[in-house]
């Protein structure tokens, strides 16, 4: 009887043991297909298809750790969620969590068109959210060194750039609306400038008396080259300024006076929507002049102008630079 009961009890774990070998074949045949449908079906790369695999067996094996007569079918999004938490608590970052819940989401949706499962359990698993960097803008002192620096007013070339910097972040303009503004949209008696924006929406920004003088010679020594045309910048021979051109200007002129990792023209867009609120503009007002679709979008800014706030805090006074802090 004892031998029997042995016998029988054998059988039983021998039973298990099938059926969790079983499954785990049934999974990697499964993440197998689905990696052989990534790279021979749609040509990911094979550094792509390595970075699903890696995913995809890490969860697999996360999943079957002391588990038994597991199928796809049953997992849950409770399970994925709970191996997010464990992913989390072992270091991943933000991104990392969301390729690899994105990973989870392709292969079932790959196994739900050959009708394998039913339903995409990671499809309702939030994606981590990946904190947005703040925008690199320039400091007001930096842009008042660059922008009060000696210009020969007789080189075309020299007024123009020196122009181009002034109108960058006096308005806020982006570079493709520099570059296509036209001569008719800007008016000096007025303080004006229309601007044909995203999505074919025309925006009036006003200006001051400073840029005013500035355009005014601008124009003056754009007509002395024989210039006539219907763009406002323009080379020294004719002809309209190009991406790469504005760029290289704005990008060697910040680089004079430093104060910032990146400089390209948005980053000029950036500084001026920080002097702005930074001045006590409303944001609703600064929206309107970025031509904003959504105050969301503007908002962002209040964080640089509270960032620079506190770190101004930080170096002047004399209780928050006690020792240790």
């Amino acid at each position: 009887m004892a031998g029997e009961r042995k016998m029988r009890k054998f059988a039983i774990d021998t039973s298990k043991i099938a059926s969790y070998t079983s499954f785990i074949m049934a999974m990697h045949t499964h993440i197998e297909q689905f990696l052989q449908y990534l790279s021979h079906e749609l040509n990911y790369s094979p550094l792509t298809v390595a970075a699903y695999r890696n995913d995809l067996k890490q969860w697999s094996d996360a999943l079957t750790g002391g588990k038994e007569e597991l199928d796809v079918c049953s997992v849950t999004a409770g399970d994925i969620r709970a191996w997010m938490v464990t992913r989390a608590d072992r270091g991943d970052c933000a991104r990392t969590l969301r390729r690899k819940v994105q990973s989870v989401r392709a292969l079932y949706r790959y196994l739900m068109k050959r009708a394998i499962v039913t339903e995409n359990p990671a499809a309702d698993v939030e994606l981590a959210r990946i904190p947005k960097p703040l925008p690199s803008h320039v400091r007001e002192a930096s842009m008042n060194t660059l922008l009060d620096a000696e210009v020969d007013m007789t080189d075309f070339a020299a007024v123009r750039n020196h122009l181009l910097l002034m109108m960058l972040y006096e308005t806020g303009m982006r570079r493709a609306e520099l570059i296509s503004l036209k001569d008719a949209c800007i008016d000096t008696s007025k303080g004006e400038l229309r601007v044909h924006g995203k999505r074919d929406k025309d925006r009036v920004i006003p200006f001051g008396h400073e840029l005013r003088q500035w355009i005014e010679r601008y124009r003056a020594l754009r007509s002395e080259q024989g210039v006539a045309d219907d763009e406002f910048f323009t080379r020294p021979g004719g002809g309209k300024l190009y991406p790469s051109l504005v760029y290289n200007i704005v990008h060697e002129a910040l680089k004079s006076v430093g104060g910032t990792s990146k400089m390209s023209p948005h980053v000029l867009r950036h500084t001026f929507a920080s002097v702005m609120l930074n001045s006590g503009a409303g944001l609703e007002s600064v929206k309107e002049i970025l031509g904003h679709e959504s105050l969301a979008t503007t908002q962002i800014y209040t964080h640089i102008t509270f960032s620079e706030l506190k770190d101004n805090y930080k170096q002047a006074h004399p209780r928050a630079i006690k020792k240790g802090e």
